[in-house]
C-alpha cells in the first residue's frame, strides 16, 4: 500500500531547512498527504512534468498544512490538491500569492456534506441537520451509549473540520451531536459496515472519493441540508453552499488546484503552463478511488491507473504537452 510511514511528516519539518535556493532546483519536487486516494493526480500532474523535460522526484509524504508550509517556502515544487475556498485561510497564514499560487484548476465540482443511511431518514423523515436538535433524533445515531449522536467527522488539520465545529455551534447542535475525529481512513471503514448491517449512521464525506460508490447518495444513504449557510472567518458571499438538485449542504463547492512556489512558477514558465491547462474529469478520479477501494492499491498500481488515464485521454494529452511545451 503506497501510504508510507506518517514519520516521514517528520522528516519534512527538517527539510524545511533545506537550501533557499531550493526553489530554483533542477528536479521537480512532488509533495503530497500520503493518502492513496490523492496519489494519482500527483502522478498524472508528474508524468506531464516528465514528457516536458523536467526529472521529477518520488513524491514526499508530508502532513496537509506541511505540505502547504513547504511549498510555501519553496523546498517543495507542488502539491496536487489544494481545495479552494476551503483552504483559503491556511492560503492567508503562508503568505497568499507572494509565496506560492494556485494554477489552473484541476478538478471542479468538488462537494462535501453530511449524510445519513436512507433507512434511517425514510423512516423517521430526516432531511435537514438542525433536527439532529431534538435529543431523540440525535440518538438514533448514538454509537457509544450517551445520548447524543456519533458523526464521523473530518481529520484535524484538513480544514473541513474548522467547518464542521463551526456549524456546530452555528446550528445549535452542541448538547446532541458529537464530532469523532481520528484518521479519516482508518474511522470511515466502521461507519461503512455500521450502514451494511442496517444501523443509523451519520458521517461526513466529499467527491471525488470512493466512499459515494460504495455508499451511494440516493440509494444506500442521503446528503442531508442545512437550515442556513453559516462558515468560519466570515466567509459569505464567496461562497455557493447550495447544489442544484441536493439543496444547501453548508459547504462551498471547491476546486481542486495545484499549488507551487511562486519563485519557482516564475523561473519555470512550461511548468506553470501545464498546471493551468490540466484538467482531471471529477468523475474519472472517482473511478480510479473505486479501483483503489477495490484492491489497486500499491504505488506500481496508481502509477498505471495514470497512465491508462493518459492512454484514454491521449490526444487532449498531447495537446497540452505541446501547448505547455512553446511557454516563455
Amino acid at each position: 500500500m503506497i501510504r508510507k510511514a506518517m514519520g516521514a511528516a517528520a522528516g519534512l519539518l527538517l527539510a524545511v531547512q533545506l537550501t533557499p535556493n531550493a526553489a530554483m532546483a533542477d528536479s521537480v519536487k512532488p509533495i503530497y498527504q500520503g493518502i492513496t486516494e490523492e496519489l494519482f493526480q500527483t502522478y498524472v500532474v508528474g508524468m506531464g512534468l516528465e514528457e516536458l523535460g523536467y526529472e521529477v522526484e518520488e513524491p514526499t509524504v508530508a502532513q496537509m498544512q506541511a505540505s502547504f508550509v513547504a511549498v510555501a517556502n519553496g523546498d517543495a515544487s507542488y502539491y496536487p490538491a489544494l481545495w479552494w475556498p476551503l483552504h483559503k485561510t491556511f492560503w492567508e497564514q503562508q503568505g497568499g500569492d507572494d509565496a506560492w499560487q494556485r494554477a489552473g484548476t484541476l478538478v471542479r465540482n468538488s462537494l462535501q456534506g453530511y449524510l445519513i443511511d436512507k433507512a434511517t431518514a425514510d423512516a423517521h423523515g430526516i432531511t435537514s441537520l438542525d433536527q439532529l436538535q431534538d435529543p431523540e433524533i440525535a440518538a438514533l445515531f448514538d454509537i457509544d451509549g450517551n445520548g447524543m449522536a456519533d458523526l464521523y467527522g473530518c481529520e484535524t488539520g484538513w480544514g473541513c473540520e474548522r467547518v464542521i465545529e463551526h456549524q456546530l455551534d452555528a446550528y445549535e447542535l452542541r448538547d446532541t451531536v458529537q464530532h469523532r475525529q481520528g484518521g479519516y481512513f482508518a474511522i470511515i471503514p466502521d461507519a461503512v459496515e455500521r450502514i451494511n448491517n442496517g444501523q443509523s449512521t451519520l458521517y461526513y464525506t466529499w467527491t471525488p472519493l470512493w466512499l459515494s460508490g460504495v455508499l451511494r447518495p440516493g440509494h444506500e444513504v442521503i446528503w442531508l441540508t442545512v437550515p442556513f449557510t453559516s462558515l468560519p472567518d466570515g466567509r459569505t458571499e464567496e461562497d455557493s453552499t447550495t447544489v442544484e438538485g441536493l439543496g444547501n449542504l453548508g459547504f462551498a463547492v471547491n476546486t481542486q488546484h495545484v499549488i507551487a512556489n511562486t519563485d519557482w512558477l516564475e523561473a519555470n514558465p512550461v511548468a506553470r503552463k501545464w498546471f493551468e491547462l490540466l484538467e482531471i474529469p471529477i468523475g474519472d478520479i472517482n473511478a480510479q478511488n473505486m479501483l483503489v477501494n477495490e484492491g489497486e492499491k500499491s504505488d506500481d498500481d496508481v502509477r498505471q491507473h495514470a497512465r491508462d488515464w493518459i492512454a484514454a485521454n491521449q490526444a487532449q494529452w498531447d495537446s497540452w504537452i505541446a501547448e505547455a511545451g512553446t511557454a516563455q
